[in-house]
């Protein structure tokens, strides 16, 4: 039996023209779709902002710059059937390299080596059947200016 626990994470909005960088998935036992930003797990002696610079590093093979902590948000959810806790640093920051904000998705991929497309999203794409996740970054990016 696995231990509970609550995870720590760091996300990036990388936010662009009203939109944001975000990787669409869906719950398997729900089927329910989601959205959620590039980022992951914080490892432990490492911060957040360090965090974020290697999730971006190891999923999109690109350098970051500008890095700034936009808020923290607490996640309560329940993913393929199994209850989540999270903590999660919110970040954004910009792509060393402005050609990545032209192209209509990114090609990325996990730790574990699963690919996945990271895309251009507007606030018109998040809805309660496909929402943003974790709860509260919605709101959070429209208190902060950063979603249009």
């Amino acid at each position: 039996m696995t231990t509970q626990r609550i995870r720590a994470l760091a996300l990036c909005v990388f936010h662009n023209d009203g939109k944001i960088l975000v990787n669409e998935f869906s719950d398997p036992i729900t089927k329910q779709t989601f959205f959620r930003p590039i980022g992951g797990g914080i490892d432990f002696g490492e911060t957040s902002v360090d965090a974020i610079v290697r999730e971006v590093q190891e999923e999109l093979g690109l350098p970051i710059t500008d890095v700034r902590l936009i808020g923290t948000l607490e996640s309560l959810f329940t993913y393929a059937g199994k209850p989540g806790h999270e903590i999660v640093q919110v970040y954004d920051a910009k792509f060393g390299d402005r050609a990545v904000y032209e192209l209509p998705y990114l090609n990325a991929q996990e730790s574990d080596g699963a690919a996945f497309t990271a895309k251009w999203h507007s606030c018109a794409s998040f809805t309660d059947e496909s929402p943003l996740v974790p709860d509260g970054l919605y709101d959070l990016l429209k208190k902060s200016m950063l979603l249009g």
